[in-house]
C-alpha cells in the first residue's frame, strides 16, 4: 500500500466519546472488523504440500517409480522415507506451530479503543470501523487511521520506509499500521482495517514459522544445490556403463537406482527441521517465544551481547528516591511543579509515574494556576520533556548534563549522585513560552530528582554465564554515563569502570567500532546510536545478540543479528524482536543459549552423515565407470547400510544433549570430514567387491555381500567418530546397529530378502582388514583437521 495515499472518508465520532456500543454492534455484524488476512500462517494444507512435496521427496519418487518399472518391488524399500519424511516433518510442524500459536495470543499487541467515553483495550481482530483509538509511547498502530488529537505525538515509521527520525503527527495527517509511537500521545480514528490496511503484518508476524537463510540452513541448501547437480549426469553415465556391462536393462536401471538412492541425502533435511522444531518447543515451555526456527541458532553463535539497561539488567521498576532543590530555591515550588507536570501528563512513563505517586495535583478548582497551555513529551532523542503553565511559565525536565548544560555547580553534584549508581534528573524553569522541541537560552535549574533502579536478581549469575562462555558484553542505554556504569559494576559486567558517553562517540563506522572495543559502557546513547552501534560490531564481523525493552531499543533491536525483547516491553520491541521472554526472565537466556549449541552440534553431526553418504555414492559411480564392473549394492544393500549407520542413528544424534562450544565454518568442516571420510568408504568397500568378484569361488550376491558388509562397518566408525565426546549411550547405539545387521544376516526370511549369501570364509579377512584399516583412516581425520587448522 502506498503511505503517500490519503485515508479513506470516515465517520465522524467525538474523540473522547468514541463509538457507541450500538455502531460498534451494527460494525460487527456488518463484518467491518478487523479480521486480517492469515497468510503468514501455513495452513494444514500447506504443511501437507510443503512436507510431502518436497525436491528430495520428489528425486526418491522419481526413483522409486524407476525402480517398480525394472520390475525389482523389494528394492523400493527406501520410499519408506518419503513416508517418514512427510509424517514426522507434518507432526513435528503441527507441534510446533501449536506452541507458537499460544505464545503468539500472549505476545500479540492490544489496542485502546474508545468506546462510550471509556478506554478499554481489546484484540486487534475486535477493532472495527471507523473505530478512535488511544495512542501513548511504545504503542503500535495496529490499523491505518488519520489522526484526531495530538499531543505532541510523534510516530516512527523506520519499520516501514526506513527512515529513523520520528515524524510529527498533527490532527488530520495518516497513521499507517507497523509504525509505533515514538513520543507524546492523542487518538486517531481508523481508515482502513483488515486487509485493507497494510495488514497488520508485524502484529502477525509473531506467528509466523519460517526456516530462515540461517549458516546452518545456507550450508545445507549449498550441499544439496551441488548434489542435484551431479546426481542426473552421474546417473545418466552409470547408465550408459551399466547397459554395456548387464545382461538386462532392467538390471542396468536397478544399480542406477541404487546409485542415486545413496547420493540422495534423503534424511538431511528432516533431521535438521526436526533439530529446530525441537530447540523451539523446548525454549517455547520455558515461555520463550522464537518467531524464526533459526532463532535457537542465533544466539549460540553471538559473540556480542548489547545490554540496555533499564527493563534489561534492571527490573525496569523506578523508586523515587528525594529532591535535592538547589541553593535559594523554594521546595514548595519544585513539590508543586512536579505535582502538575506529573498529573497533567497524558501518558506518563516509568519516570513519571513515580513523580506522581510521591506528589499529588495542585490543589484548588484551577490548581493555583497550573493548568497547562502547552507540552512538550519525553523523547528518547531529546532526553527531556516540558511543559507550559497558565501563571507559572515553562518547566523543563529531564538529562541534567541537557539541560544544565555545562554549569559547574549543578554538573558536580550530579556527578557525585551518578558514581553512587543513582538516576539523577534535573528540573529547571524558563520564564519564556514553550518552543516545541528547543531548548529556551534562559533557564535556571531548580532541583536534581534522585530516582534508583532494582537490578534484576538473577543478572549478576546470569551475565557471569555469557562471561565465562566467552560472549563480550556492551551496555548502552540513554542514561547519565557514571550511572550506568555504577548499575553495570554492581551486576558484574566486566570493565564497567570503561566507560564512555555516547555524545562523544566519531560519527564514522570505523572510529565507533574502535571505541566499542576499548569501552564496555555506554551512556546518553541516543535511539539512533544504538543502531549504528550494533552496524558497527558487525562491520568488524561480530554476532550482535541486543536486548531491550523500550520503544528507544526498537531501532538497535530490529538491525542486530538476534533482537531480545522483554514480555513487558512495548509493542514496537515485542514485534520486532526474533526472541520474547514473555515472562520477562533473564535466566531463560542460558536456555536459549543451551538449546542453539544443541541445535548447530547435532545438525552437524547429522550432517557429516548424509554428506558422507553422497561422497562416497559418488565416487562409487565413478570406479564403477572406470572398471566397467556391476554396481556393488542393490538398492535394498544400500538402504540397509543407510538405516542402520546413518538414517536410525541420526534421528537419536539429532535431539541429543550438546553442550559444546560453537565455531564458525560449519560447511567448509562438514566438507572436510565427509569427503575423506566418504572415500575411505567407497575404496574399502569397492576394493572388497573386486577381490570378492573376480575369484571364481565368490557369487555376485555373495560379493554384494560382502561389500555391504564393508560399507557398514566402516559407516558405523563413522558413526562413532563424528558422535563424539563419546557417552555409553552412543557406544551402545553403534553397537545396537551393528547387531541389528548380524541379525538380519542370520535370520534366513531377512537375509533372503536383502539378498545377503553368506560368502566362504577365506573371504572375511579381506573384508574385516579393509573395515578395520579404513576405520582407523577415518580415526585419524578429526587429528588431522586439528593440526591443519592449528597451521
Amino acid at each position: 500500500m502506498d503511505s503517500d495515499s490519503a485515508p479513506n472518508q470516515a465517520t465522524e465520532v467525538e474523540p473522547a466519546r468514541g463509538l457507541s456500543s450500538e455502531q460498534v454492534a451494527e460494525r460487527v455484524a456488518a463484518g467491518r472488523t478487523n479480521q486480517v488476512p492469515d497468510a503468514p500462517v501455513r495452513t494444514l494444507p500447506q504443511i501437507l504440500r510443503a512436507n510431502v512435496f518436497s525436491p528430495v521427496n520428489g528425486i526418491m519418487l522419481a526413483l522409486f517409480a524407476a525402480i517398480l518399472v525394472a520390475g525389482f518391488p523389494r528394492d523400493g524399500l527406501f520410499v519408506g522415507v518419503v513416508v517418514s519424511n512427510a509424517v514426522i516433518g507434518v507432526a513435528q510442524e503441527l507441534r510446533a506451530k501449536r506452541e507458537l500459536d499460544r505464545l503468539a495470543v500472549l505476545s500479540a499487541p492490544k489496542a485502546r479503543v474508545v468506546r462510550d467515553g471509556e478506554v478499554s483495550e481489546v484484540g486487534v481482530s475486535e477493532v472495527v470501523a471507523d473505530e478512535v483509538l488511544e495512542l501513548t509511547p511504545g504503542d503500535q498502530v495496529v490499523v491505518d487511521g488519520a489522526v484526531l488529537t495530538s499531543s505532541g505525538l510523534e510516530a516512527d515509521e523506520s519499520l516501514l520506509t526506513g527512515e529513523a527520525d520520528p515524524i510529527e503527527k498533527e490532527p488530520g495527517d495518516e497513521l499507517l499500521s507497523g509504525s509505533f509511537v515514538a513520543a507524546g500521545s492523542g487518538h486517531y480514528q481508523a481508515t482502513r482495517i483488515g486487509a485493507e490496511s497494510y495488514a497488520s503484518s508485524l502484529s502477525e508476524e509473531a506467528r509466523r514459522f519460517t526456516l530462515v537463510n540461517s549458516e546452518l540452513r545456507r550450508g545445507i541448501d549449498t550441499v544439496l544445490r551441488w548434489l542435484i547437480v551431479i546426481i542426473p549426469p552421474a546417473s545418466a553415465l552409470l547408465i550408459l556403463v551399466l547397459l554395456d556391462t548387464e545382461d538386462r536393462w532392467q538390471n542396468a536401471l536397478q544399480g542406477t537406482v541404487a546409485a542415486a538412492v545413496a547420493m540422495v541425502p534423503d534424511g538431511l533435511v528432516l533431521l535438521t527441521s526436526l533439530s529446530f522444531v525441537a530447540g523451539v518447543i523446548a525454549l517455547a515451555r520455558r515461555r520463550a517465544l522464537a518467531k524464526e526456527l533459526a532463532t535457537v541458532e542465533l544466539l549460540a553463535r553471538t559473540d556480542v551481547l548489547c545490554l540496555d539497561k533499564t527493563g534489561t539488567i534492571t527490573t525496569g521498576h523506578i523508586s523515587f528516591g528525594e529532591v535535592e532543590c538547589l541553593p535559594g530555591v523554594d521546595p514548595g515550588l519544585v513539590s508543586t511543579a512536579l505535582g502538575a507536570m506529573a498529573h497533567a501528563d497524558e501518558a506518563p512513563n516509568a519516570t513519571m509515574l513515580a513523580v506522581r505517586d510521591a506528589y499529588p495535583a495542585p490543589a484548588g478548582d484551577d490548581g493555583g494556576g497550573w493548568g497547562p497551555v502547552g507540552a512538550t513529551p519525553f523523547s528518547s532523542a531529546r532526553k527531556w520533556s516540558a511543559m507550559e503553565f497558565r501563571s507559572h511559565g515553562a518547566f523543563y525536565f529531564g538529562a541534567p548534563d541537557v539541560i544544565a548544560g555545562d554549569l559547574p555547580d549543578v554538573m558536580n553534584r550530579v556527578t557525585g549522585h551518578a558514581e553512587a549508581g543513582r538516576r539523577t534528573l534535573l528540573l529547571a524553569r524558563s520564564p519564556e513560552p514553550l518552543a516545541n522541541e528547543t531548548l529556551p537560552e534562559s533557564r535556571t535549574p531548580l532541583a536534581l530528582i534522585l530516582l534508583e533502579d532494582t537490578i534484576r536478581p538473577d543478572a549478576p549469575e546470569i551475565l557471569a554465564f555469557f562471561r565465562e562462555q566467552g560472549v563480550n558484553l556492551k551496555v548502552i542505554s540513554g542514561d547519565h554515563t557514571a550511572t550506568v556504569a555504577a548499575v553495570a559494576q554492581r551486576a558484574g559486567i566486566p570493565n564497567a569502570h570503561q566507560h564512555m558517553d555516547a555524545r562523544e562517540l566519531p560519527d564514522d563506522t570505523e572510529g565507533m567500532a574502535a571505541a566499542l572495543s576499548e569501552n564496555a559502557v555506554f551512556g546518553r546513547v541516543t535511539p539512533q546510536q544504538k543502531r549504528t552501534m550494533v552496524d558497527a560490531l558487525q562491520s568488524r564481523g561480530h554476532t550482535v545478540a541486543m536486548t531491550g525493552d523500550g520503544v528507544n531499543d526498537v531501532l538497535a533491536l530490529k538491525n542486530a543479528d538476534m533482537g531480545i525483547a522483554m514480555g513487558s516491553g512495548s509493542a514496537s520491541t515485542r514485534a520486532v524482536a526474533q526472541l520474547v521472554l514473555l515472562d520477562n526472565s533473564f535466566a531463560t537466556l542460558p536456555e536459549v543459549l543451551a538449546q542453539g549449541r544443541k541445535v548447530i552440534n547435532n545438525v552437524e553431526r547429522v550432517a557429516n552423515l548424509f554428506v558422507t553418504k553422497a561422497a562416497y555414492a559418488v565416487l562409487l559411480t565413478v570406479l564403477v565407470g572406470i572398471f566397467t564392473v556391476e554396481y556393488p549394492f542393490l538398492p535394498r544393500h544400500l538402504t540397509l547400510v543407510g538405516t542402520f549407520s546413518i538414517g536410525v542413528p541420526g534421528i537419536f544424534l539429532a535431539l541429543a544433549p550438546s553442550t559444546e562450544l560453537i565455531r564458525p565454518g560449519f560447511l567448509s568442516r562438514v566438507l572436510r570430514f565427509s569427503v575423506p571420510a566418504g572415500v575411505l568408504a567407497a575404496v574399502a568397500s569397492f576394493f572388497v567387491y573386486e577381490i570378492a568378484r573376480r575369484h571364481e569361488e565368490v557369487t555376485l550376491p555373495e560379493a554384494r555381500t560382502v561389500a555391504t558388509f564393508t560399507l557398514l562397518g566402516v559407516g558405523l566408525v563413522i558413526l562413532v567418530v563424528i558422535s563424539r565426546p563419546l557417552r555409553p549411550w552412543k557406544i551402545g547405539l553403534a553397537a545396537a546397529m551393528g547387531g541389528s545387521y548380524l541379525i538380519v544376516m542370520v535370520w534366513p526370511w531377512a537375509r533372503n530378502f536383502f539378498e545377503l549369501d553368506v560368502p566362504p570364509g577365506w573371504m572375511w579377512i579381506p573384508t574385516i582388514a579393509a573395515v578395520v584399516i579404513a576405520g582407523a583412516c577415518v580415526l585419524t581425520i578429526p587429528r588431522a583437521l586439528r593440526r591443519y587448522q592449528d597451521q
